[in-house]
């Protein structure tokens, strides 16, 4: 499959999983079984997790998802983000959801999708991120809201969720121009007018990257690295997945000696600095001459 094949299934899948997953978002619900259902429906529609499903609640931004044996439910007058990651033959989409249990933050997932709908609308070749970091951050900010100042949308490439080259939020001093067939997420995270506006490293997130091979000793520990390397190269994976795989006492301690060796990057979940909810919308677009093509729509 071509490259720009693969970019259309992969966001198709994206697409119709969100979908999908929103309606599973109740109070209650296990976090565990809405990433798994993510995990089954991508898998049974012909693709591959680009990352593990996030599902990110209230001032939580970005990056958790559940431990094995994860005993977590959705409680009530939460905002829930859910942040779907495909790819097919290494091709990604991205894109992500708020879903409101609290109405009165209703509001501030609509500033969200105001923002990203905004920023589509201005992509196209030689467009410079800075001018579309405005324009989001004009439009969120006259809905009421604030957009997160330190996270931004990001350019991807083949096997690579993050290729280095990003979108911002806010008006920027320090952008670049577009490209035609560039692919990037945009992703609008909005807050209260009170909050920080910013997000700082909170807990562990359980989700992994691998990062170099180096000397391990346990024959585990070895054979783990191996699986590692061979199923997901440059892409973020869960902690899960490895345990599911190397299960009881031997896999967790291989896990750890992996971690201690530095062969594993552990991302930490991304919190809001004044612990203010926070909503997110997200797409994948391909940049034109004339605009862009949205993926993941």
């Amino acid at each position: 499959m071509d490259a720009s094949n693969a970019l259309m299934k992969a966001g198709q899948i994206a697409s119709q999983v969100r979908e999908e997953a929103v309606s599973l978002v109740e109070v209650g619900r296990s976090i565990l079984e809405i990433c798994e259902f993510v995990r089954r429906e991508i898998k049974k529609r012909g693709g591959e997790q680009a990352f593990p499903c996030n599902v990110d609640i209230n001032e939580v931004a970005a990056h958790y998802t559940s431990p094995i044996g994860d005993v977590s439910v959705i409680e009530g007058g939460s905002i829930v983000k859910i942040d779907i990651g495909v790819h097919v033959d290494g091709y990604i989409a991205d894109t992500a959801v708020s879903v409101c249990l609290e109405p009165r933050l209703r509001g501030m997932v609509e500033a969200a999708q105001a923002g990203l709908d905004v920023a589509i609308s201005s992509v196209r070749a030689g467009v410079n991120t800075s001018d579309i970091g405005a324009v989001i951050e004009k439009t969120i900010k006259s809905r009421g809201y604030n957009p997160i100042r330190n996270l931004t949308g990001h350019r991807m490439a083949r096997y690579v969720v993050h290729s280095g080259q990003a979108i911002p939020n806010v008006a920027a001093p320090d952008g670049h121009r577009l490209n035609v067939g560039d692919v990037y997420a945009i992703e609008p995270f909005t807050v209260p007018p009170d909050a920080a506006g910013v997000v700082m490293d909170g807990p562990l997130g359980h989700i992994y990257l691998f990062t170099k091979k180096r000397k391990v000793n346990g024959e585990t520990s070895k054979r783990m690295l191996k699986f590692i390397q061979s199923n997901y190269r440059t892409m973020p994976f869960a902690s899960r997945w490895v345990l599911e795989r190397f299960p009881g006492g031997d896999g967790v301690e291989a896990f750890r000696e992996l971690q201690r060796s530095r062969c594993l990057y552990s991302y930490p979940q991304l919190v809001e600095r004044s612990r203010a909810p926070v909503a997110q919308a997200e797409h994948t677009v391909i940049v034109t001459e004339e605009g862009c093509l949205v993926t993941t729509a």
